[in-house]
């Protein structure tokens, strides 16, 4: 006989409640795994965009604030070419690293041009380290490189640099010359660590801002974008002293600059890594950029010439 009041059913899961159990934790497994995947993969991005913007804002500030205290003058020829004073030069076609690369820049324009810099004497104006002037030089040239150092191979990256050349320096050997570019190249170590401005800029473009007097006494002037780069109009623009020089382009000779636009490219960390460990062709550059790279630009306004 059986004792009363014990039952002899064990308690328990029977087979189907299990896998009922494990189908539902599989599930939320599931979902969980594919939701911190998202949060992550959001992270990351949101944490690139992040640098890429701060790398941007580094570049952009700097070379505005330079913009907007350029230099110019009309008149002024050398007395023995009779050619006259340079005073900016913008060059895609000017070698560079950066075009070098595992994947090429498209735009690495070499800046030169003369301004009065802020940061000129490295910040000892008025002191007796100041040695007079505010008409500094500065110059700009991207390169593919280690920022640090020169002869690096492992940590490759694009870096732009900045030059600037103090006033005494910059009226003794750069201010009169004809060709700019040539002379300021012949003085610059621009390539060294300490001229670092920011590293991941892939590309930048500048446009310029012209207007264009009338043809006819009494007309209207003309409003016009002139881009310098492989992508431009021009592959090569300067300012001299009996006006603005753009590939022979005469219409554009009496212009005035009222603006210039400068837009870049930053790429992200995790495409730098992807550049120095692969090669690309074809679609795969078009698809690199649209995942790792970010498009910036600002309009800055010039001095009036």
């Amino acid at each position: 006989m059986k004792p009363n009041g014990i039952s002899s059913k064990r308690a328990g899961f029977t087979l189907m409640e299990l896998m009922v159990a494990m189908a539902i934790t599989t599930i939320i497994v599931t979902v969980l795994v594919s939701i911190t995947s998202i949060a992550i993969d959001t992270w990351n991005r949101s944490r690139s965009e992040l640098r890429a913007a701060r790398q941007a804002k580094s570049m952009v500030d700097t070379m505005a604030r330079d913009f907007e205290a350029m230099v110019t003058r009309s008149g002024g020829r050398d007395p023995v070419s009779s050619r006259p004073f340079e005073w900016f030069v913008a060059d895609s076609n000017a070698s560079s690293t950066a075009t070098s690369g595992p994947l090429p820049s498209t735009n690495a324009t070499q800046l030169v041009f003369f301004t009065a810099a802020a940061d000129r004497y490295k910040g000892e104006i008025g002191t007796a380290s100041d040695l007079g002037g505010d008409v500094s030089c500065v110059g700009y040239e991207l390169f593919w490189r280690d920022p640090i150092d020169q002869s690096g191979t492992v940590f490759k990256t694009f870096v732009l640099n900045r030059k600037l050349v103090d006033p005494k320096e910059a009226f003794d050997k750069l201010l009169g010359k004809t060709d700019l570019a040539a002379e300021f190249a012949n003085i610059s170590d621009i390539e060294n660590p300490e001229n670092f401005v920011c590293e991941n800029l892939f590309q930048f473009t500048i446009s310029f801002h012209l207007s264009v007097p009338p043809a006819t006494a009494g007309g209207v002037a003309t409003p016009r974008v002139v881009t310098i780069g492989p992508s431009g109009t021009i592959q090569k623009i300067s300012i001299n002293g009996d006006g603005i020089n753009a590939a022979g382009d005469a219409t554009l000779k009496s212009a005035r600059l009222t603006a210039v636009e400068i837009s870049l490219t930053v790429l992200s960390d995790t495409g730098v890594d992807q550049l120095r460990n692969r090669s690309f062709s074809g679609d795969q550059r078009a698809e690199f950029m649209a995942k790792y790279s970010y498009q910036y630009s600002k309009l800055v306004q010039v001095p009036g010439m």
